[in-house]
């Protein structure tokens, strides 16, 4: 174990039930000896917490199983899934919102992401029941968080057990794990096998409870895109970009404020987070860019974040016409609503050096010049 001083306690940190607490003991304790439970001291409440609760975790999992189990491997996807791409903090959290007000489709919700091995048990006890567990706002961007919002399946995915490199959340100070997964080109295929079972079978689930359209976002899906592809050759993808001297400092403020509420231990050297970020997207757009050869325009679609911003009545429209997912009536009132509502929001102002601004173009100019940021 790691001796650490007892990180900065806030109201968000006291409230937010860790992604991680979701996973049985078959998960979570092989993720513990891999790391030689080097968690801290100061976390030892949440090693302790998750650890005695893992009996029940898997109670909930094997009767989920029994009552479940073969209905939700028998069920087939209501029709192709739509998936948002993009890079961590290009406004995908925003545009996936956007989506979901269409009722005629469905999104993994942060309680199911969050328990995937149980939520067709527990989800509705908790979500009514279980609100105060959440903070209003997430501290990375201060949008709105909550139960029954749409999540990304790459929790659900690390809860399940598959190889993901969200699980350097709970070790920041180790190498980050499963880094290959972050490309179709560099998937290690005795991980991929493993991956594609588990989100195959959260697919059927959700499909299952909900008997929609699945509407999906995980940013690390962008580098897989080869591999969605060939499980689900009809699916349709709506990818969104952002200037990277704005994507580098909120990139960095995320994954440090996720390592601040969720980690197992404070994390100590920024360096190694740095050379992530700069290097995962390299692997994730050297793939994406790849992958994308032929596809055709009603099934992949680009839009810009600060379009986005800027008219989302509009670009939202365009996405709907160009990859035929049939009327925007419905959601352009509801989308109209929302973005007034939402009017006064402030994103983080983050100051970028120029030494940080000259290294993310460096690192990111293919990416940057591609889609027009130089």
């Amino acid at each position: 174990m790691v001796k650490e001083a007892t990180p900065k306690s806030n109201t968000y940190s006291a409230l937010m039930p860790r992604f991680w607490h979701g996973m049985p003991a078959h998960v979570w304790f092989p993720l513990l000896a891999k790391n030689r439970f080097r968690f801290s001291i100061a976390r030892l409440h949440h090693v302790l917490g998750v650890s005695l609760f893992t009996p029940f975790t898997g109670m909930l999992a094997l009767s989920q199983e029994l009552l479940f189990g073969r209905a939700i491997r028998q069920t087939e996807l209501t029709a192709p899934p739509i998936f948002v791409l993009g890079h961590w903090r290009s406004g995908t959290t925003m545009l996936h919102e956007y989506l979901a007000l269409d009722e005629r489709l469905s999104s993994p919700t942060t309680f199911q992401c969050f328990a995937p091995w149980h939520f067709l048990l527990t989800e509705d006890v908790v979500t009514r029941f279980g609100g105060f567990l959440l903070p209003d706002r997430r501290p990375m961007d201060n949008m709105k968080a909550g139960w029954s919002l749409p999540q990304e399946d790459e929790f659900a995915l690390m809860n399940l057990g598959a190889p993901t490199p969200y699980l350097r959340i709970l070790f920041p100070n180790h190498p980050v794990p499963y880094e290959d997964t972050l490309g179709s080109q560099s998937f290690d295929p005795k991980h991929l096998e493993v991956w594609k079972k588990r989100l195959d079978w959260f697919l059927r689930a959700i499909t299952y409870k909900t008997h929609k359209r699945l509407l999906l976002k995980s940013p690390p899906h962008t580098g897989r895109l080869k591999i969605l592809r060939s499980m689900y050759p009809d699916a349709k993808y709506v990818h969104i970009v952002r200037d990277p001297r704005k994507l580098f400092p909120s990139t960095m403020k995320l994954w440090n404020s996720l390592d601040s509420v969720q980690a197992l231990q404070a994390p100590t050297d920024q360096s190694q987070l740095r050379t992530f970020v700069l290097k995962s997207l390299t692997t994730m757009y050297d793939s994406f860019e790849i992958d994308r050869k032929g596809m055709d325009k009603n099934q992949i679609i680009d839009i810009r974040y600060e379009d986005l911003t800027a008219d989302p009545i509009k670009v939202v429209g365009d996405i709907y016409s160009q990859l035929n997912l049939g009327s925007f009536e419905p959601v352009k009132q509801k989308l109209v609503e929302k973005t007034q509502k939402e009017r006064d929001y402030q994103t983080n102002r983050l100051e970028l050096s120029r030494e940080d601004e000259e290294a993310v173009l460096r690192a990111w100019h293919a990416y940057a010049s591609h889609y027009g940021y130089l």
